[in-house]
């Protein structure tokens, strides 16, 4: 299992990228928490602290896809390191406007969400131009689901540490000066500078014209709706069980069991369709939920917690696959950011959605919420079978120039959206 990832990390420029991406990154996996502490700090209501996380999701879910275009069309340099500085700079604004005057502190936000910079699309498109092999790439990818989920634990521990060395207002700031750094380390790398997607077809719906990328994240759409179902759901059964420490378990185990689950998945070659493989991941997936039903006492939750969290980066690794795949020419980086916006979207809707259900059916129910969505995601999947096949299966990365002016067709994966 760790050749296969060293092989990975060996690869000229991947750690730089990865590492560039997952920095580049903490300002956005972080902004929740660090808004609310923020807001708290500054003697605001809970209700205003949801109020302007739930604005700066907004803004984030609109801004992806449209940067990601921008990328497409312009770049990645030029767009990730501007949009960096401009989240950067609106969210400094907030940090020193304070929650005062109210209409500034939710512009501020906002702004910081529309420009927070695709970095996860724009390293899903450099990974088949720093590995050139498919199974490489199927590999970063899970590489990459996994990176998520330590960012996402790792993150909100470094806002609790900055705010208890410095303060709230200094966490905002150090991170995202952080988040900056790690933007311009991935803008002025020889792969993101010598990147250029290939030419696109004019057309106002860019990557969402294709039908297999429209069914698959009407899929993810479900997953994404699973994942802010258990948050919820969870917070109701560790007030009965024990309070925040038993939330934070709980939390650690859906994250420690897709850590485990990527890396199995990661360390195997896989062969035949992927479409079907995601069908078998996604079914998995909503099975591994329904145990959560039974809730047994903190100790055997966690590793039910654990259980359900272990198909969680394998589907989304299978899902970049197919992202890129069904990916129009010229449009992967926004593809991804589609991707990156419907599972926002979806947890956004999973959170909302599991509020009433515990208040009206108690915590049980509240748990059933991500296993019913698991199963809709899986009967769109099931639906949609026969668009999101790709003919003529086993493609694999060329690596001819983008600018080669002989280029023959290419096989179906990552064609022409690479240096």
């Amino acid at each position: 299992m760790a050749a296969g990832y060293l092989e990975i990390l060996r690869a000229r420029h991947a750690v730089r990228l990865l590492g560039g991406t997952l920095v580049g990154r903490l300002p956005n996996a972080t902004a929740a928490i660090a808004i609310v502490l923020f807001v708290r700090a500054e003697g605001g209501t809970y209700s205003l602290a949801g109020g302007l996380v739930a604005a700066y999701g907004v803004a984030n879910a609109v801004g992806q896809p449209v940067l990601g275009r921008l990328v497409d069309l312009k770049g990645q340099p030029r767009v990730q390191l501007s949009a960096a500085v401009l989240s950067a700079l609106s969210m400094a604004v907030f940090a020193f406007a304070g929650t005062g005057p109210l209409p500034l502190a939710y512009a501020a936000v906002v702004a910081a969400g529309l420009f927070t910079p695709p970095l996860e699309g724009g390293l899903r498109a450099l990974w088949p131009s720093v590995l050139r092999k498919e199974d490489q790439v199927h590999t970063a990818y899970a590489m990459d689901a996994i990176a998520q989920e330590v960012m996402f634990t790792v993150g909100p521990l470094l806002v609790t540490l900055c705010a208890s060395l410095w303060s709230e207002r200094g966490a905002l700031l150090v991170l995202n000066v952080i988040g900056v750094l790690g933007a311009l380390s991935v803008a002025v790398s020889p792969p993101s500078r010598a990147w250029r997607s290939a030419p696109r077809e004019a057309h106002w719906l860019g990557a969402l014209r294709s039908p297999g990328l429209l069914a698959l994240l009407g899929a993810l759409l479900f997953v994404g709706i699973a994942l802010g179902s258990i948050t919820v759901a969870s917070v109701a059964y560790a007030d009965d069980h024990g309070g925040d420490v038993v939330y934070g378990w709980l939390m650690a185990g859906v994250g420690l069991g897709a850590l485990v689950g990527g890396l199995f998945y990661g360390a195997r070659r896989w062969t035949g369709e992927p479409a079907r493989r995601l069908q078998a991941l996604v079914a998995l997936l909503a099975v591994c939920y329904v145990p959560l039903t039974l809730l047994p006492g903190a100790v055997a939750m966690t590793l039910l917690t654990v259980l359900a969290g272990v198909f969680l980066a394998p589907v989304i690794a299978c899902a970049f696959v197919l992202v890129d795949r069904h990916a129009p020419r010229g449009t992967v980086t926004e593809a991804f950011s589609w991707l990156v916006t419907t599972f926002t979207v979806g947890t956004s809707v999973g959170t909302g959605l599991t509020g009433p259900v515990v208040e009206a059916g108690g915590t049980l129910w509240g748990f059933a919420v991500p296993g019913a969505a698991g199963a809709v995601s899986l009967v769109v999947l099931l639906a949609t079978g026969r668009v999101l096949a790709v003919p003529g299966g086993g493609a694999v990365v060329a690596a001819s120039s983008e600018n080669d002016p002989n280029r023959a067709v290419e096989p179906r994966f990552s064609s022409g959206d690479r240096a």
